[in-house]
């Protein structure tokens, strides 16, 4: 449950930054953090107190998943912020369905970052390169309030990653995995660069492709395995790679993304 820590330290200097600076729509930072945040605990504490090895069902999960979007919505239409994405310069308004969009990338950013967590310092690692690059972004087009989000979110992070490096001392568990996964596609909502997402979390989604791509060639092979282990990461760690190889393997990689995510944005 070592994603407490993050947590607490991102919301108790934002709450206090913002009796200073002016945070535009505050509470679209608020409720997706909290809730993920809330998930992510409740699943390690089940599993780690109650000894409950599934933590929450499927079906809870994705419950809760869908009160805390709708919530979010809600309050996102509060502010009158635009409902439209653009993909190829094409501007398309998809009005009730951003709805959806907004669950999507709650869901499957969050469980991306959470099956990227496996090795020491992996996931807080990838966290921070993709954060840089929101941080550069918004000072680019002078969003403040997500650069001082943002800011706080890598200062907490790379904290945590002190702790977190191989050999770790402390692990971030579903409550930090979740929630850095859930803020990454907030703040690229609140960037208006949707699509974007898709670009700037390659690792994850690679990651959470290689699990897919797993399950399915295991049941049409009835048995047979296309990686040695999955997510991707275990399966160069079975190759002979140390966590220390994979992570900067990874982490390059991540760097990559960024850099054409900032070529893309900018």
């Amino acid at each position: 449950m070592g994603g407490l820590a993050i947590g607490i330290a991102v919301l108790t200097v934002f709450i206090i930054l913002s009796r200073f600076i002016k945070i535009d729509y505050f509470y679209l930072y608020i409720i997706p953090f909290v809730t993920y945040l809330l998930i992510g605990f409740i699943d390690d504490y089940l599993i780690v107190v109650q000894k409950k090895n599934d933590g929450l069902s499927v079906k809870t999960k994705l419950t809760l998943q869908i009160i805390g979007a709708s919530i979010y919505y809600f309050v996102y239409l509060h502010y009158e912020l635009p409902t439209n994405i653009v993909a190829f310069n094409i501007n398309i308004d998809l009005k009730w369905g951003y709805g959806l969009l907004i669950l999507l990338m709650f869901v499957a950013t969050s469980n991306a970052v959470n099956l990227s967590d496996g090795i020491d310092g992996l996931a807080s690692g990838l966290a921070i390169v993709s954060y840089v690059a929101i941080a550069i972004i918004s000072y680019s087009l002078l969003n403040q309030s997500v650069f001082l989000f943002t800011l706080i979110m890598i200062a907490s992070v790379m904290g945590f990653l002190c702790f977190n490096a191989n050999p770790a001392r402390v692990f971030m568990g579903n409550t930090g995995s979740m929630l850095l996964g859930a803020v990454l596609a907030n703040l690229m909502i609140l960037l208006k660069l949707e699509i974007l997402l898709i670009v700037l979390a390659l690792v994850f989604a690679v990651e959470t492709l290689s699990v897919i791509l797993q399950v399915i060639y295991f049941k049409r092979t009835k048995g047979k395995r296309l990686f040695l282990m999955s997510p991707i990461h275990h399966h160069f760690e079975l190759k002979g790679y140390s966590e220390w190889q994979v992570d900067i393997m990874f982490w390059l990689m991540a760097i990559v993304a960024a850099i054409i995510t900032l070529m893309i944005a900018l």
